[in-house]
């Protein structure tokens, strides 16, 4: 955790650490399991596909490792150029100076450098914190936000739970975290494509017999990489859910006001059933970043995208902020 005023939640520390062990084991696993069915394969006469495989995956981690080392470094740009914000200052509008002042005002509070500071311009209420570090972070209100929350303290509560966000290192977490299912998800489509395209890598020297063999080794390569990226899809959507009630809880907490969070984020989830699907599924693949997920929530609809969500539910998050606030009352 960072060195701030924002509370410590030993909770997501402890979550982190068991995620992490979690997706140590099942990358293990994932090793052993492609050695089996690959490097061992070859020596019992698969030829050529042994070799071939192995390269597939010294590829496909060498791909992993570069999108993993630019989200982390890129992150900032990244989520600046998908949500089409740009950086402003305090005097480059009356908005730009609003939400200055209340940025200023939390890093006072929290005792942590200042963020770069962006307006997106999208009639969707929303916001998002970024970066690999508090030195290099940059945090991003959207046109729709300043003009739904016209109470600061409101504005203030939102803010306050993103930049809990580069308090606490989530860009580090999650991009290591993330880190085994890209690898996965690369590997299945190599696999898939190889055996598309290729033939797997068993044609040449091996003649049939290797051409036949080399597509249940690879199919068994898709069904591995499969059921790895599942499980570290489930993990990881764990601790993003809990990381957004840790955000919660850090920002109410720092504020002292977890009712105007709480007011803020029915405002602004209220809202989402108002705006275009298209401009919603446009911005769905910052969800991960956003305060409340892009998405158009309806009663009694049940989809991948609730069951998989990468934030807890609304009813979830403002019993814990009505809990924060009768212990602060108390």
């Amino acid at each position: 955790m960072a060195r701030t005023r924002y509370a410590t939640d030993r909770g997501l520390i402890v979550r982190m650490g068991g995620t992490m062990f979690l997706l140590g084991l099942v990358f293990t696993g994932f090793v052993i399991a492609l050695y089996f069915v690959l490097f061992d394969y070859s020596n019992r006469g698969g030829s050529n596909s042994g070799s071939g495989g192995g390269g597939i995956i010294v590829f496909v981690v060498l791909i992993a490792v570069a999108v993993a080392f630019g989200s982390y470094y890129w992150s900032d740009k990244i989520a600046l150029r998908t949500s089409g914000a740009r950086l402003v200052g305090p005097g480059d509008s009356r908005d730009a100076a609003r939400l200055h002042g209340v940025v200023d005002r939390l890093c006072a509070l929290a005792d942590m450098p200042k963020p770069r500071v962006a307006i997106a311009p999208t009639a969707m209420p929303n916001a998002f914190a970024t970066g690999r570090s508090s030195k290099v972070a940059v945090l991003c209100a959207t046109q729709g936000l300043l003009d739904k929350l016209d109470d600061n303290e409101e504005l203030e509560g939102v803010l306050a739970h993103e930049m809990s966000h580069v308090a606490h290192k989530d860009v580090a977490v999650m991009t290591i975290a993330s880190f085994l299912g890209i690898i996965a998800a690369l590997l299945v489509r190599f696999a898939f494509y190889s055996e598309l395209f290729g033939g797997g890598g068993g044609r040449g020297r091996g003649g049939g017999r290797g051409n036949q063999n080399a597509l249940p080794v690879m199919l068994v390569v898709m069904v591995v990489g499969m059921v790895v990226y599942a499980v570290s899809f489930l993990l990881i959507r764990l601790l993003s859910r809990y990381r957004e009630l840790s955000a919660d809880r850090s920002g109410a907490l720092l504020t002292g006001q977890p009712s105007k969070l709480a007011s803020a984020l029915v405002k602004v989830t209220g809202d989402m059933a108002r705006i275009p699907t298209r401009d919603l599924r446009a911005a769905e693949p910052l969800n991960a970043f956003y305060f409340a997920p892009a998405l158009s929530p309806r009663k009694g609809q049940i989809s991948l995208s609730t069951l998989f969500s990468t934030h807890p539910s609304l009813e979830k998050r403002l019993a814990q902020l009505d809990k924060i606030s009768k212990q602060l009352s108390s």
